[in-house]
């Protein structure tokens, strides 16, 4: 092998295959093109200029900004090159704690103020008479609420990903994003709204063996509405916000689902609770409103499920994105079912105020670490590809929260945000007057316990699951989100639960629990 190269050998980098040239052989206009000259020695001393006049974009969409040049030794008894390397991933989350902080901080508040209002709207509407007198109406609050983890954050994880990965840069493909993503929440909202309703009365029906045919199509055209509507709207606003965010130039991971939360639980409790109390006046004039509002947006459906299949961006998702909704929205339920159970009780009245908070907050913070991972290990390939991704069985809790990397980082910063954002929380629901409960010390101290413990174990849950679930060669931002939200409904609501019966137990009267 000569010192110098012919010009007709090539180099290949990332997937294009370029001429390797002496700078001497090329005019100066096409100097101007280089990334940057190479000088190799061969054998006899003589320098090579190894040149990239082009870079390409990898398979995943993320542009190179340098170029690689790489080349191995050579010698005069081998006409082997060098074997080329593969890129090495630019890591995509450079950030400090400060402006990871900093990012979530607005919008986690923006979504905290959300549940609060939310819980505020549950403790009046829960002494309406179709609250009262249909009672199974709070097993579909949670079930229903959780559609921003089920739905909504999922897709806003989904297109977060997506932009960070330049796969909306151009405005076909962001048009492309858009309609097979709201094709595809408007199939499943509506499936899973008629699901968690089936949920509602079978859960009502078994404790108290009484079934009322009236009810249970209340509840269906109930929640399958407001799933809908719901969705429609959040929908909408999720993609106007990660647009914007992008082109501020904020990571769309750390805001995109906090505020997908900030209006979702808001919205859905209010329009579950109008559109429930409209349709249970209706009962008694006009008993066929119920069954049509039902096959109205059942009808629906054919056309959504068109609209997804047709794009190849969602077409996997509608096919294989039902499992963990479905298993989702069941374990809502089931802390649907211990909320019906305990406001129900005169004694445990002033939960419903708090139930919406402390659920909202520990989802949508284990909303943004799953979307934060997910977008991590997409910057570094296809999932079950990279083995530096392989998913940890059992992560110890202190590569969870006190390692060097990134991940760990924005675990440490988002469970520091806990105890803060709560005292706001607790302080705007005081000054309002709500949840029937004075806020006093040891009330305080078991509710902060409980939030606590809740963001805990759901930041060490998504730590493995997403990682478990990327070495199932399963895309997180479709299956991570929808289990972490509805585990946070479960084991909020039922350390709440735990928390105020402990405090009714104790005897606290200075707290007023119930009163």
């Amino acid at each position: 092998m000569s010192s110098k190269p012919e010009q007709k050998e090539t180099h290949q980098a990332n997937g294009a295959v370029l001429p390797i040239v002496p700078v001497d052989c090329l005019a100066s206009q096409d100097r101007g093109q280089l990334v940057e000259p190479s000088d190799f020695l061969g054998p006899d001393g003589d320098g090579v200029e190894v040149v990239v006049l082009e870079s390409r974009a990898n398979a995943k969409g993320v542009r190179e900004e340098d170029a690689l040049l790489e080349n191995g030794s050579q010698s005069n008894e081998s006409d082997d090159t060098s074997t080329d390397r593969g890129p090495e991933p630019a890591s995509p989350l450079k950030e400090t704690s400060f402006s990871i902080g900093l990012q979530v901080l607005f919008p986690f508040l923006l979504a905290g103020f959300g549940t609060v209002a939310a819980g505020m709207v549950l403790d009046i509407v829960q002494h309406w008479d179709v609250f009262k007198y249909v009672t199974e109406v709070f097993i579909l609050v949670p079930a229903l609420l959780g559609l921003k983890g089920n739905l909504e954050m999922t897709l806003a994880s989904r297109l977060s990903t997506a932009a960070n990965i330049g796969q909306m840069d151009t405005p076909k493909e962001l048009w492309r994003m858009i309609t097979g993503n709201m094709a595809l929440i408007q199939v499943q909202a509506t499936v899973v709204g008629f699901l968690a309703s089936i949920a509602a009365v079978v859960f009502g029906w078994i404790p108290d063996g009484h079934f009322s045919i009236d009810h249970a199509v209340l509840l269906c055209a109930s929640s399958v509405a407001t799933a809908f509507i719901a969705s429609l709207v959040l929908g909408m606003i999720m993609i106007g916000v990660i647009i914007g965010s992008r082109k501020m130039g904020i990571n769309p991971d750390n805001v995109a689902t906090p505020i997908a939360a900030s209006l979702g639980d808001l919205i859905t409790l209010a329009l579950l609770s109008g559109i429930s109390w409209g349709l249970y006046k209706e009962l008694e004039s006009k008993a066929y409103v119920n069954p049509l509002v039902c096959a109205f947006f059942i009808a629906l459906l054919p056309i959504w499920i068109i609209i997804a299949k047709k794009n190849t961006a969602t077409r996997e998702v509608l096919y294989s994105g039902w499992e963990p909704v479905i298993i989702a929205m069941a374990i809502s339920s089931v802390g649907g079912l211990i909320l019906d159970r305990t406001v129900s009780d005169p004694n445990f009245a002033g939960m419903a105020v708090f139930t919406p908070v402390i659920n909202g907050v520990g989802g949508n913070l284990v909303a943004v670490q799953a979307s934060r991972i997910s977008t991590y290990l997409h910057m570094s390939g296809m999932p079950g590809e990279s083995p530096e991704t392989a998913p940890r069985k059992c992560p110890s809790p202190c590569s969870t929260f006190f390692s060097s990397d990134v991940n760990s980082r924005s675990a440490r910063v988002l469970f520091l945000l806990v105890v803060p954002g709560h005292l706001v929380f607790l302080y705007t629901i005081s000054s309002m007057q709500g949840g029937h409960t004075t806020l006093t010390l040891i009330f305080i101290v078991f509710y902060m316990t409980a939030a606590l413990l809740q963001v805990l174990i759901l930041l060490y849950i998504a730590d493995w699951m997403v990682h478990w679930m990327w070495g199932r060669d399963l895309d997180p931002d479709n299956f991570s989100i929808p289990y972490l939200t509805a585990l946070g409904d479960l084991i909020g609501t039922g350390l709440l639960a735990l928390s105020f019966h402990i405090l009714w137990l104790i005897g606290d009267r200075d707290s007023d629990v119930g009163d």
